[in-house]
């Protein structure tokens, strides 16, 4: 039986546009608490206010540590909890193969999604571990199981580190009822695609994964019961243009 999630204190991070913004509309849809991070402020408040349930919005840069820190201090100075971490912050670069990879490129991509990952991560885990009880979901991706040259080599090994960091959250946190998740979506309709070396047709998105049902998927995430941990979930399109050669 899926639990309720009424007045669970979930954070978003990358809940600007995307994956981020469509988990914090299914969520708050269910009754959560909702604190919004993202970097674009104008884009958090505009979401806010669209929001059935109650919201915050805490503006931060993941890969700024002092950032992720004063985040977790303001949500439990305010709540006095975290029961979720939904880490949806993510990029990557148009210059993406070897041949064209920049050693600042390099960098920008594994500090936003691994160590990014990380900052989030770290910082949320001693408050699960004191209530013990939490659940963290990080947004993994189709290039976190499968090296990908579409995703290219930055994001491929940041994804890759992100879902061998969230299986060892769970090897060292089950006892204390702290459970991760690893969601691997394959091609998703968000605008991380107007990154691609070659653009994505309208035609085509449309047939893609969309934000919804990512935002839909997590919810589900939020619902199991305690005693169950979704380790990794792989979602692709059934169209899938790595299959078909597009």
């Amino acid at each position: 039986m899926l639990s309720d999630i009424s007045d669970k204190v979930i954070w978003i991070t990358g809940a600007s546009s995307g994956i981020g913004a469509a988990a914090a509309r299914a969520l708050s849809h269910a009754g959560a608490i909702v604190i919004l991070s993202g970097r674009r402020t104008a884009h958090l408040s505009t979401l806010a206010e669209q929001l059935p349930g109650k919201s915050m919005i805490a503006p931060a840069d993941v890969s700024d540590l002092t950032a992720v820190t004063a985040v977790v201090d303001q949500i439990m100075q305010t709540f006095g909890r975290i029961d979720v971490l939904v880490h949806s912050a993510g990029l990557n670069v148009k210059d993406r193969a070897w041949q064209q990879l920049s050693t600042d490129d390099w960098r920008t991509v594994i500090d936003v999604d691994l160590n990014g990952a990380f900052y989030c991560c770290h910082a949320v885990l001693p408050v699960m571990k004191a209530q013990q009880d939490g659940l963290i979901v990080n947004i993994s991706s189709w290039a976190g199981r499968f090296v990908s040259r579409v995703s290219g080599a930055a994001y491929s090994t940041a994804k890759h580190g992100l879902n061998a960091m969230t299986e060892s959250i769970n090897q060292e946190y089950c006892a204390d009822g702290i459970r991760a998740c690893a969601i691997c979506p394959g091609e998703v309709a968000t605008e991380i695609l107007d990154a691609r070396p070659i653009p994505v047709s309208t035609e085509d998105r449309a047939k893609m994964v969309q934000p919804e049902d990512l935002g839909d998927l997590i919810l589900y995430v939020c619902q199991t019961p305690a005693h169950v941990c979704l380790n990794e979930i792989t979602i692709s399109p059934t169209w899938n243009r790595g299959y078909i050669g597009r």
